[in-house]
């Protein structure tokens, strides 16, 4: 059963999917209503899942399950996986995009390959106060606090010990 992301529990389950790139409105309006379609249905052993999704900032795609009602099962998370891999292929979009995802200077979401992070430290293009995305958030409660973060206190801090220690 669909419900708006605003109403899902704080301690739902959540799953973020990075696109390769900017989404247009068109395109996010799409994912949107073929979301509300498929979690409207998602199943899990015959049961229906308390579920939501919603693009957010045109690039990422999160979706959320409710497991206070019922867990979703090895079965129904494939099924979702499956709906970004059609969606994907029918628009052109790769949703298992795996680069770090940033806010530059004019606040626009830019990605950057991961064997790429060192020297765009050493380059001064991610920066402590660069905020960045932490897609390993596990719940929404989690994506509130955590889903945009500085990078001096993220996985990334090592980088700016390195760079100081240089």
């Amino acid at each position: 059963m669909y419900i708006p992301f605003s109403n899902i529990d704080l301690q739902s389950r959540i799953w973020i999917y990075q696109s390769n790139r900017q989404l247009t409105d068109e395109e996010a309006g799409i994912i949107t209503e073929t979301l509300k379609a498929s979690l409207d249905t998602w199943e899990a052993h015959g049961k229906r899942l308390t579920a939501s999704g919603k693009v957010f900032e045109n690039r990422f795609v999160i979706i959320a399950v409710d497991e206070r009602h019922e867990l979703p099962s090895g079965c129904s998370i494939d099924t979702s996986v499956h709906w970004f891999k059609e969606i994907g292929q029918r628009m052109n979009i790769d949703f298992f995009d795996r680069s770090l995802a940033y806010l530059d200077d004019n606040d626009e979401v830019q990605t950057l390959p991961i064997p790429k992070i060192k020297q765009a430290v050493a380059d001064e293009v991610i920066q402590p106060y660069t905020t960045i995305f932490d897609n390993q958030v596990s719940t929404k409660a989690q994506w509130m606090k955590r889903w945009k973060i500085q990078a001096s206190n993220s996985w990334l801090s090592r980088y700016f010990t390195e760079q100081a220690s240089s």
